[in-house]
């Protein structure tokens, strides 16, 4: 850390003129960057008592090592020197936004002998026009879509367009009439050109000539007769129209503007842009930054203008900017915009009226985006943290829920019924833990005895792990040797409960296809001593994942599943974990032996978490239930013949040509089959024998049962 003092400019050497500023730290890199009217005024604010500088200038001035200075003549030079320098060195102290998604553009491609119209994403490119960003791709193809069949500019690449001019035939667009088809000469390059220039004008905002143009045409074409004319005529009409109703008007005056919001917290700041072309609103985009730097909302305003428009030019820069804070110097940045359109631009915060109006909104995007933003953040304590206090005193819990465990049903009309079970901890998934169930200790559909058993299941493996460990002395009257749950895709080793022969897994994560968060193995039988602080671990030291007891367990459900829980852990010994359930129908949070729910405010940050573990609760069981009926439907009795592989399973269908024929065929038959011994037909005819009946398909359409004929084909 270095002392500021020791590279402190001598008196008078610090010009009193306007200029850039850089700050670098031992290694010469440059950390900071900033501007002013007065170089030695504000420089000086740098060196004084570190004791009265904010916390993040104080961090900056003892990194850096040397601080330099370049004089400018005016303060819209030091403007475009300063961002030049942010973009070149990317100092680490200064406010630098990040956008939040990649937002598509409507891109016209000028700069070719025939102009394209295309989505286009990144930097942007010399002569090529612009018009967005959009929220989504798929909205500039419907408004493209209807601006084709009056402006059929060309949309097809260069590959296609030059093996359309090889061939002299052009692509479906040019024969159903979206595009003018320059590449078969239908039309010259200067006419192409005309086109793209109208949709240019159009997508700018200059929409009433053409309208009323199309309108005029469109009426001297019906008194001339000429009724198929007029009919086409209407429909670019309506279609010109449509495409005006995508973006709605919210400035009756034709206004060019762009409207910058800014939320903020002390340490981070979301920054929402409105932009809207002919009165309406043509695009919508968003950053977020980490305020790394001491920076008030002016500050944070001209960092948004500088990184909003650094790099464009002419029409791209509107003929007005409405901010909630003007910069600190407002004359300059409008002089550097001025430059950057090419003519005047008004900077201003609006006050009354439309505008105005539009601004609150535009500043209510900024406000939810920055929640939004810090929701999603892992690193976000402090939601996290109101989130399980606002849990524990709805539920009048000691203490927040560090763990919590939340448990759901899933089923098809009562069948491949299945459970699951995810784990928050601190706020956060652990998809490692997660764990699946099937429901064995009944057939059929009962959520309430079903919820009983999984409760029941899993707390008993936590009392087996705590006996193991020797946490207790004596061997609680209540669990008897637990069966172990299907955990993920396996479960069971050798020895212990569950498919004999097959390693049992810790956990995969909840979304197929993604690889294990974990990979320790749980190895039921075998366990290491108890580690210092009592948890129960292996034989490595790591612990063992039921020996964790959560402090809240959460069901998908109401009173009735919240007191099958309840009795679970009763009838364990189970006094110390709390138990909810979260109905869907109202959101409401029920308590066992509770008759009215626990209803919590629709913002809150306790009910939304909660939201969150029963949805993914929801998911990780359904995801399972419908993984085990694809398996179901897929299985045949075939399946059960031991030795029976898949070529010979196919031989036997495609001699009988069905299941259903091969189970009426005697032993002597099945032997026809090539590569069929006796032994193998007698085993067929045994598991075909032993089958339960098929349930028969129903045409849901009709409500027909669908059965096979003597031909194996269904009807």
């Amino acid at each position: 850390m270095a002392d500021p003092s020791s590279y402190r400019p001598k008196p008078g050497q610090i010009p009193d003129s306007p200029g850039v500023y850089k700050f670098r730290d031992e290694h010469r890199r440059v950390i900071y960057v900033g501007k002013a009217k007065n170089l030695r005024q504000r420089l000086a604010n740098y060196f004084q008592d570190l004791a009265a500088l904010h916390p993040r200038t104080r961090t900056m001035v003892t990194t850096a090592a040397s601080v330099e200075w370049t004089v400018v003549s005016t303060e819209v030079e030091a403007l475009q020197l300063e961002y030049s320098w942010i973009k070149e060195f990317d100092p680490r102290f200064n406010v630098k936004y990040r956008d939040d998604k990649s937002y598509p553009y409507l891109a016209v491609t000028l700069d070719e002998e025939f102009p394209r119209v295309q989505v286009m994403r990144g930097a942007k490119k010399k002569g090529v026009r612009y018009f967005g960003p959009y929220g989504h791709a798929w909205a500039i193809r419907e408004t493209v879509d209807l601006m084709l069949r009056v402006f059929p500019v060309r949309t097809c690449s260069a590959g296609v367009f030059k093996n359309a001019a090889r061939t002299g035939r052009p692509c479906l667009l040019g024969y159903i009439g979206k595009c003018s088809a320059p590449c078969v000469g239908r039309v010259t390059a200067e006419e192409h050109r005309e086109l793209a220039d109208g949709f240019c004008d159009f997508m700018a905002g200059r929409t009433g000539t053409y309208i009323r143009r199309l309108e005029k045409d469109m009426m001297a074409a019906a008194e001339e007769m000429e009724y198929e004319r007029a009919a086409r005529l209407r429909d670019d009409v309506e279609a010109l129209k449509r495409a005006m109703e995508k973006s709605a008007v919210v400035l009756a005056d034709a206004t060019d503007a762009d409207l910058i919001a800014v939320a903020e917290d002390e340490l981070e700041a979301a920054v929402q842009i409105f932009h809207v072309r002919g009165g309406r609103v043509r695009g919508q985009r968003g950053w977020v930054t980490d305020k790394v730097e001491n920076v008030d909302t002016a500050g944070l305003v001209e960092h948004a203008l500088q990184q909003l428009y650094g790099e464009e030019a002419g029409d791209s820069v509107p003929k007005e900017v409405l901010v909630p804070a003007l910069p600190e110097d407002p004359d300059a940045v409008s002089q550097w915009l001025a430059g950057r359109r090419g003519s005047q631009v008004s900077l201003r915060i609006p006050q009354r009226g439309d505008k105005k109006d539009l601004m609150a909104t535009v500043q209510r995007n900024a406000q939810q985006a920055l929640a939004l933003h810090k929701t999603k953040r892992a690193s976000d304590l402090t939601t996290r943290s109101r989130a399980l206090e606002e849990i524990a005193e709805a539920l009048g819990l000691d203490s927040a829920p560090l763990r919590v465990e939340c448990f759901d049903i899933s089923h098809l009309q009562g069948d491949d019924v299945v459970a699951s079970m995810v784990v928050f901890e601190d706020g956060l998934s652990r998809k490692s833990e997660y764990r699946r169930f099937q429901i064995k200790g009944f057939e059929g559909q009962d959520d309430v005895r079903s919820m009983h058993e999984v409760i029941g299941r899993r707390f008993k493996r936590y009392l087996q792990e705590k006996e193991r460990t020797g946490e207790w002395e004596e061997t609680p009257e209540a669990p008897e040797t637990p069966e172990a749950p299907e955990v993920s895709e396996v479960s069971g080793t050798p020895g212990t409960l569950g498919t004999p022969g097959i390693p049992e897994t810790s956990g995969t994560s909840a979304i197929p296809g993604t690889p294990e968060t974990s990979g320790i193995p749980e190895v039921s039988g075998i366990s290491g001593p108890p580690s210092p602080d009592g948890e129960a671990r292996e034989d490595d030291g790591r612990p063992k994942r039921f020996a964790y007891p959560p402090q809240l367990v959460v069901v998908d459900g109401g009173q009735p599943q919240v007191a099958a829980a309840k009795r679970a852990l009763d009838e364990l010994g189970i006094d110390d974990v709390a138990v909810c359930g979260l109905a869907k129908r109202l959101e409401e949070v029920w308590l066992p032996d509770d008759d009215d729910p626990v209803v919590l405010p629709r913002s809150s940050e306790g009910l939304y978490l909660l939201q969150r573990v029963r949805d993914e609760a929801h998911r990780f069981a359904i995801t399972y239930q419908r993984a085990k009926r694809a398996k179901r439907i897929r299985s045949s009795p075939l399946d059960a013949v031991p030795g029976l592989g898949e070529t010979r399973k196919q031989s036997l269908i495609k001699h009988f040509g069905s299941v259903k024929k091969l189970k009426q065929a005697t032993i002597d038959e099945i032997c026809e089959v090539p590569g069929i011994g006796r032994r193998t037909a007698e085993s067929v005819a045994v598991a075909l024998a032993s089958a339960a009946p098929a349930t028969p398909a129903v045409n849901t359409a009709t409500g027909e049962i669908i059965e096979e004929d003597d031909g194996g084909s269904t009807t």
